[in-house]
């Protein structure tokens, strides 16, 4: 962070490369710099400062009583002289001058005093700043800006020293106040407005439903959020930036400002969004669906077995279900909704209390979207034939960079249902024995996208199987686990979703991780998941991951980072994703990878050679299912039939008066558990520590 006030610095002339200090008392050309205060009413006395000698001299008390002054409008510093700066080990500690200009909350220096009116080499915002002591060297003071910058001084002797800390905090102090201070009048004004919006007529030429207000009053909300998310990084930066023994408390709100109030989440739930059109349900807005502690605030009644079913793989047929999504642009009639539910949103608002259009659902539960992320089972097969554990951890980040793909459904911003607790979602898949095959021997033929690799004779074929659960409400848990009992390799994950609003995007942190065991090898590899943002959910809505994860193997010692990056605010690729692989003990990398989740992979390995891959081009195997009439009336298919059925019809209406009578028959039975004390109990996974294990898992029966 130094190195930006270094670089201004290093070609300075008329400085000393000597460490020893400089005095503000003398300049090289022997003139005594000085403090103004009379540009702001204040006279500037001599004895003040106590220095003597030709040190810098102010008024004390006068700068944080009256910044403005009280007469005319001409800007002179507040203080100025020499300090002795520290640039680099090459440079060392070099004079130059500073400039306070308290009225703009800025510190500026020069080469030197005569240079003061032109272009300074450097300049410090004091807003937010930390000015502290250090016994560094003597006489040593170091400004912490909340850019992240830093500046060394030396001042010539301990009292210069300490009017120049005292001068630097009433000014970081002020303009830190003047902060909150208009960000509250504009929290004001925003509420303001919103009212007169609001208070409307219903009808007429003029409503408060009328899509330009709605706009104005949705972006004026995201801005104001923006803007208070710009204060928190603000703030954060002030305490990176800060020495431990000066950083503000966690709690403490450096710049006095808690955030937008003018919609309370109690307002949300309690009638705010009355208005709303009949096309609206109670759904989370996510890309991976969150808590749905509105939309099932209760669950249907247990199945009467409530043990765990079998079910018969036999039964299972290919599935042809059509995925197609239409994209949320294209839907300008269902703009209004949108618009008047985002400017009823503050930042870091949790979304499992906003009411949502049915319109923006996929046509699937989250628990099938799980199952899509097993859509290349081939290369997870592949990881049991790596010939060593380097061989094995690098097969298993391939396979989970390319797993997103599919399971994300391209970058498409809509979110699965929210699963009900006790929903279940099964599913199991075929793959040809000549597909599993390690990266280290012959590549096998190609496989057109469009081609369904399948086995002809299920002998020649490996099953993977595949469950999946809503094991609970509160929080919402969901766990799936999937095995394949011929390569003694199996998946249990459990993982809930939290989501909030950021301004103008959404964000879904995914909680928990999953353990991949691999029998034969006495192997697990712990993992994690990225988080996922909506973006421009103003316009278009689009998704990136985002985030960094983490892929371990305490047997062999072998970990990897992956980290998907977000987009820039300016310029930058989208749904960029780098690895890094390393062997731990010997502190080697083993293979590192870059590209697009969505898109091209590169992988370069320790011994040089290298591999693209093409997630885009990858062979996706289809989910075999049983069909609706044999599946349970749980089953995430034949629950949410009737919803998905007139999703696809584009009757919006109708779908969501479906959904509001599997709400109702839920609350009916969750009052039943409730009057006969009845806890939920789920079917397929049981509470194991912090996290949740399959009842009768692969490691646990062969």
């Amino acid at each position: 962070m130094e190195k930006a006030a270094q670089s201004a610095d290093s070609g300075g002339g008329g400085g000393s490369n000597s460490s020893s200090r400089s005095s503000s008392r003398a300049t090289s050309a022997g003139s005594s710099p000085s403090c103004s205060l009379a540009g702001r009413g204040v006279a500037s006395r001599s004895g003040a400062a106590g220095l003597g000698g030709g040190g810098s001299r102010s008024s004390p008390g006068s700068v944080a009583a009256s910044p403005s002054g009280g007469g005319g409008r001409r800007r002179e510093p507040a203080l100025e002289g020499v300090l002795s700066k520290y640039t680099n080990l090459l440079q060392g500690w070099q004079n130059r001058y500073f400039v306070l200009d308290f009225e703009a909350g800025l510190l500026q220096y020069f080469v030197n005093e005569q240079s003061k009116h032109q272009k300074p080499r450097g300049v410090l915002s004091l807003s937010g700043a930390i000015v502290s002591l250090s016994d560094e060297a003597p006489h040593m003071l170091v400004v912490y800006p909340a850019n992240g910058e830093m500046y060394k001084l030396r001042a010539a002797d301990s009292k210069e020293k300490q009017l120049w800390v005292t001068q630097l905090r009433a000014c970081a102090k002020y303009h830190m106040e003047m902060s909150s201070k208009m960000m509250n009048q504009v929290e004001g004004q925003q509420k303001n407005l919103v009212h007169a919006i609001e208070s409307l007529p219903g009808s007429g030429p003029l409503t408060a439903l009328d899509q330009d207000l709605l706009l104005l009053k949705a972006t004026s909300a995201a801005t104001l959020s923006c803007l208070g998310e710009c204060l928190s990084l603000l703030q954060q930066s002030v305490r990176q930036a800060a020495p431990p023994s000066h950083k503000p408390g966690a709690s403490d709100n450096i710049l006095g400002w808690h955030g937008p109030t003018s919609h309370s989440t109690d307002q949300l739930k309690n009638g705010t969004l009355g208005s709303l059109p009949s096309a609206s349900a109670n759904i989370t807005w996510a890309i991976l669906p969150n808590s749905a502690e509105e939309e099932n605030s209760s669950q249907p009644e247990p199945e009467p077995d409530s043990g765990p079913e079998l079910v018969l793989s036999e039964e299972e047929q290919s599935d042809n279900e059509d995925k197609g999504e239409v994209e949320l642009g294209a839907m300008e009639d269902q703009r209004s909704v949108i618009l008047h539910l985002i400017s009823q949103l503050k930042l870091g608002m949790d979304l499992t209390k906003v009411v949502l259009p049915t319109f923006i659902l996929e046509k699937r539960s989250l628990l099938e979207m799980y199952a899509d992320f097993m859509a290349h089972p081939d290369l997870l097969l592949a990881i049991t034939a790596g010939a060593t554990p380097e061989e094995r951890v690098i097969s298993f980040v391939e396979y989970y960079l390319t797993a997103f793909h599919e399971g994300r459904k391209g970058t498409l911003a809509k979110k699965p249902y929210n699963p009900i607790i006790g929903e279940t979602f099964h599913c199991s898949w075929e793959v040809p024995k000549d597909r599993v095959k390690s990266k280290w021997t012959s590549p096998h033929p190609p496989i057109s996208v469009h081609e369904h690799p399948m086995a002809d004779d299920p002998s020649k074929s490996y099953k993977l199987r595949f469950v999946a659960e809503q094991v609970s409400h509160h929080p919402p848990i969901t766990c799936f686990y999937c095995e394949c009992k011929e390569k003694r390799l199996c998946v249990n994950t459990h993982v809930w979703t939290k989501s909030k609003f950021m301004g103008m995007s959404v964000g879904v942190s995914m909680i928990g991780e999953g353990v991949l065991r691999l029998l034969d090898h006495g192997e697990e590899y712990v993992f994690t998941l990225p988080s996922a943002y909506a973006r421009s959910i103003l316009t278009v809505p689009w998704v990136e991951l985002g985030g960094k994860v983490n892929i371990s193997c305490a047997k062999t010692g072998y970990s990897a980072t992956v980290t998907f990056h977000t987009k820039p605010f300016y310029g930058g690729k989208v749904h960029r994703v780098t690895a890094e692989v390393k062997h731990n003990p010997t502190n080697t990398i083993v293979c590192k990878a870059h590209g697009e989740w969505n898109g091209t992979l590169e992988f370069t390995y320790s011994n040089g050679e290298t591999k693209v891959i093409d997630t885009t081009t990858l062979p996706v195997y289809p989910k075999k299912l049983r069909p609706l009439e044999k599946q349970g009336p749980m089953e995430s298919r034949n629950l949410w039939q009737e919803v998905t059925h007139y999703l696809r019809l584009g009757d919006i209406d109708a779908a969501t008066e479906q959904k509001r009578r599997l709400e109702e028959r839920q609350r009916v039975e969750e009052r039943k558990r409730e009057t006969l004390r009845t806890p939920w109990r789920p079917k397929y996974f049981i509470p194991e520590g912090d996290g949740w294990v399959y009842f009768n898992p692969l490691w646990k029966t062969h």
